[in-house]
């Protein structure tokens, strides 16, 4: 539905089955894992590996991206509060103002970057008994498919929204306006999926859908040039001598990844952390930088000296 040329965003929580709610960030993960499993495979056939070690590599890989990524969030972005919520640190929930199922919302992607490059440094000498960064070249891939899925589930919760706009391409997240008990106290309406659909469709409330602001959908920009991010990668590795120059599409992945992550976060809301203390950029540029100049080093380094194996 559009209003003044801008989408209202207003989306469900996920495919009801009826008896279990299969939520759409939590489905975009598991076809983030299962793509990334399906092109560790196809590389691992091509490198003449065990197949055997797949699954340790999807085991290590999938507890990295969701513990890193949670204390990357939780150290990173929002310690103040969470230093006072430290169940909620593991747990799903929420306490306050009343005990209710969340999910793990709060998920950082550069907690997830360090801790794969942590886990790789294990899995590479315990398991595949292969140089650190084989395996980092290789699998920064299907990372990079990943992270389009996860920036799509980002949209549709509704979180990591852009900064206001102006201009007629935005748009308008209803959810990250008001919340669940926002819309049910201020429509009077006790469902909140209910609650939320009477802002969009009764004019009574046209009140209450003029005060959400139009905003940059910057997950989708991240999501789009993500495409790209992994496309580069894909063709790189299947299609030159890449994959011998040791290093060279880690670097890359570094690089474009975190290059994407800093520009768009010139029209990202601020979410906290480090920009607080530092100024100027926000909390994920900072932390984009080193990303960006160690990804800079493998590559020069690549260049330099192409067969290195270590």
């Amino acid at each position: 539905m559009t209003h003044a040329l801008n989408l209202i965003w207003n989306p469900s929580e996920g495919i009801d089955l009826g008896f279990f709610m299969i939520r759409y960030y939590s489905l975009m993960f598991v076809i983030a894992f299962g793509l990334g499993w399906f092109l560790m495979k196809k590389i691992f056939e091509r490198e003449n590996e065990s197949l055997e070690k797949l699954d340790s590599l999807f085991v290590w890989t999938v507890l990295a991206t969701l513990i890193g990524a949670r204390l990357g969030h939780v150290f990173f972005y929002d310690w103040d509060y969470f230093k006072d919520h430290l169940l909620e640190i593991i747990l799903p929930v929420k306490f306050e103002p009343e005990f209710h199922f969340t999910g793990f919302q709060g998920l950082a992607s550069h907690g997830a970057a360090i801790a794969i490059i942590v886990a790789m440094y294990y899995y590479s000498k315990k398991i595949l008994k292969r140089p650190m960064l084989w395996i980092l070249d290789r699998v920064v891939i299907p990372v990079a498919s990943g992270a389009i899925f996860v920036r799509i589930g980002n949209f549709m919760n509704s979180e990591i929204v852009g900064n206001e706009t102006t201009s007629s391409f935005g748009i308008r997240f209803l959810h990250d306006k008001f919340d669940k008990y926002q819309i049910v106290g201020k429509t009077g309406i006790t469902d909140p999926k209910e609650a939320y659909n009477a802002v969009v469709t009764d004019p009574k409330f046209a009140n209450l859908l003029a005060e959400v602001p139009v905003k940059h959908p910057t997950q989708l920009y991240e999501a789009f040039c993500y495409i790209f991010v992994f496309a580069i990668l894909y063709f790189l590795y299947w299609k030159t001598n890449a994959r011998l120059k040791t290093g060279l599409l880690f670097g890359m992945f570094l690089v474009l990844l975190f290059v994407v992550r800093f520009i768009v976060e010139f029209v990202k809301s601020k979410q906290g952390g480090l920009e607080d203390t530092l100024g100027y950029f926000s909390t994920g540029q900072w932390l984009s930088i080193p990303f960006i100049i160690i990804g800079l080093f493998f590559i020069i380094r690549a260049q330099r000296n192409p067969l290195a194996e270590s």
